[in-house]
């Protein structure tokens, strides 16, 4: 078994996806963690920093315009590599450009720029979630998603503990944030060398085969919409942690951002190895209940060194130990959820359903930093990450409902259908829908705002309220209704 797992990393494919993977992970601290270091160096406020974390509202929304990089073909290199091709040289000339703002004096320009890069970020993932969907046999999707993770996690790292090291060290923002822009090329070779996978007969060709059956065939399988909560639940835990963390270890701690970005940097990278192996391996052996229900339960738990960190004096060995178990648990639990996606995605609208679902999972990224802001404001360091801990009770919830369905698609790779409480489910799909228009228009009205300066703050939260209880009750709805029909009708 040893053998066949390290042959499977000497292909091809797997490099190709390892420095897609790369791409895929640069930006994302670019406009996170790293954002954060920069305007904590430059004295700005907490809670605007955690409204910040708004700047990804794209990673929500991108099943929005997924279905047009399903449908639609650029003039050069195909499908995928040519979407791939045009989002990574848009991704270098944003970032470059970032990194000639100051946050002290161009606070809207970065806040607008940050939201380009997320935009393009997120089209970008988008083309590389379908490329790996339809590249990779079933057999290989754990490897894959391992591989993937690699190479993200370890871009990660490089924008976030060696960009901030840089900027402490050698390097003023502005010239790290240009050395990230021309990193980003990594992705732009990988997108060059990558073989085109072939495209399908059945390939969307109207816009209701683009934008309407690919929701459709969806969520009209046996328990949508509690595998829809389980996404959304699954890397809460992580990502409440982790929203504030830089902020914790600079503010909270006494940590130097050299210090911190010294230990991301070596033994960071070193865990983030290991854990994607070790991931990886164990997916070929456990089944993806398993791994998903045994990575969560470590991701969850790894959190309690940061609440160490929090109720300790200043330590490296301490920083050092909880980096390295947050960077293993991290890797490994990540790799399962990948598969996941991709175990859940019909290949013929791959971008589409891949957006979709990723769409969800980036939800707790996005709209946790202004909860998590107030929350470390109001109860303290401590008192945040024992609550991070507990965040990851009911993604282990969601899983076990889950465990029939899942078991089936990884047993058959197909997708049973529903046949019960059809027009109550469809009240759920209209109710999520109309919540997601809505806050869609919320971060619009938001740009809109920031752009012209204008005041709409009364208008904006009673949108971005409506929207929130409208999906939240379209889930909830859904959810309910397949908790029923599992305990009721026994079905997969």
């Amino acid at each position: 078994m040893s053998k066949y797992y390290l042959s499977i990393f000497t292909q091809k494919n797997m490099a190709v996806l390892m420095l897609l993977g790369f791409s895929s992970g640069l930006p994302l601290a670019l406009t996170g963690g790293t954002l954060q270091a920069w305007m904590t160096d430059a004295h700005i406020d907490i809670k605007t920093i955690g409204l910040f974390t708004l700047v990804g509202q794209a990673y929500v929304f991108k099943f929005l315009w997924a279905p047009l990089m399903d449908r639609f073909v650029p003039p050069f290199l195909g499908r995928r590599r040519g979407w791939l091709v045009i989002t990574q040289l848009m991704l270098m000339l944003a970032i470059f450009k970032l990194g000639t703002l100051d946050p002290q004096n161009n606070l809207t320009w970065i806040a607008i720029i940050a939201v380009f890069i997320a935009f393009f970020s997120a089209s970008q993932d988008i083309v590389i979630d379908a490329y790996r969907t339809e590249i990779l046999e079933s057999n290989k999707r754990g490897a894959g998603a391992a591989v993937s993770v690699l190479g993200y996690r370890i871009a990660i790292l490089i924008s976030s503990g060696l960009a901030i090291w840089l900027a402490e060290r050698y390097l003023s923002w502005q010239y790290t944030y240009w050395l990230m822009a021309f990193l980003m090329g990594i992705g732009l070779l990988g997108t060059l060398w990558a073989q085109e996978p072939p495209i399908t007969d059945d390939i969307p060709k109207t816009l209701e085969e683009t934008i309407i059956v690919p929701l459709k065939e969806f969520l009209t399988r046996n328990n949508a919409w509690i595998l829809l909560l389980l996404i959304v639940f699954y890397k809460l835990s992580d990502v409440f942690a982790l929203s504030l963390s830089t902020t914790f270890l600079i503010r909270g701690v006494g940590f130097t951002k050299a210090e911190i970005a010294e230990v991301h940097k070596t033994l960071g990278l070193f865990a983030t190895i290991i854990g994607a192996l070790i991931g990886g391996s164990l997916m070929q052996r456990l089944s993806l209940f398993k791994a998903l229900m045994i990575f969560g339960l470590l991701q969850g738990l790894s959190n309690l060194g940061y609440w160490l960190l929090a109720i300790t004096t200043k330590s490296l060995l301490t920083l050092s130990s909880v980096i390295i178990v947050e960077n293993i648990c991290g890797g490994m639990s990540t790799a399962a959820f990948v598969a996941l996606l991709t175990t859940l995605c019909n290949r013929s609208f791959s971008a589409t359903q891949y957006a979709l679902l990723s769409a969800f999972a980036s939800i707790g990224r996005v709209y946790i930093g202004p909860f998590a802001g107030w929350f470390a404001d109001s109860y303290g360091w401590p008192m945040f990450f024992l609550f991070s801990v507990i965040t990851a009770l009911p993604s282990l919830l969601l899983l076990f409902l889950c465990r029939s369905t899942l078991e089936y698609i990884q047993r058959t790779n197909k997708f049973s259908r529903r046949t019960h409480y059809t027009a109550f489910y469809n009240k759920a799909t209209q109710l999520t829908l109309a919540g997601g228009l809505f806050l869609l228009l919320w971060v619009i009205m938001l740009i809109v705002q920031a752009v012209f300066d204008i005041n709409l703050s009364l208008l904006t939260n009673s949108i971005r309220n409506i929207g929130s209880i409208a999906l939240t009750l379209g889930i909830s709805l859904g959810a309910i209704l397949d908790y029923y029909v599992i305990r009721h009708k026994q079905i997969y």
